[in-house]
């Protein structure tokens, strides 16, 4: 099973929610983590920065994904880290 297949299945997941997911998971690297930006995010998928952040709301209430808010050395906040859960039993390595 892919990492995407599960949200093939889940009904309740709006399609923002899995073009965003799709977006995390093309970008993680091998421990599932990523951290582009919301206004980066809503770039690249041609979404407003509020739709990104509801599909966002949507994954983290679904399981789908984690949050942790990354501060840099003055404590000002830096991006946000997104984890995919059990993404590295998906990855293939590449070759």
């Amino acid at each position: 099973m892919s990492y995407y297949e599960k949200i093939y299945r889940d009904n309740e997941l709006t399609s923002r929610a899995s073009n965003v997911y799709r977006y995390l998971c093309d970008r993680a690297n091998a421990d599932g983590q990523c951290w582009p930006s919301v206004r980066r995010i809503a770039k690249d998928l041609s979404l407003s920065p509020s739709t990104v952040k509801r599909a966002i709301e949507d994954l983290t209430s679904h399981g789908y994904i984690k949050i942790e808010q990354r501060f840099r050395k003055s404590g000002a906040n830096s991006s946000l880290m997104f984890t995919v859960p059990d993404f590295s039993k998906y990855r293939t390595p590449k070759g």
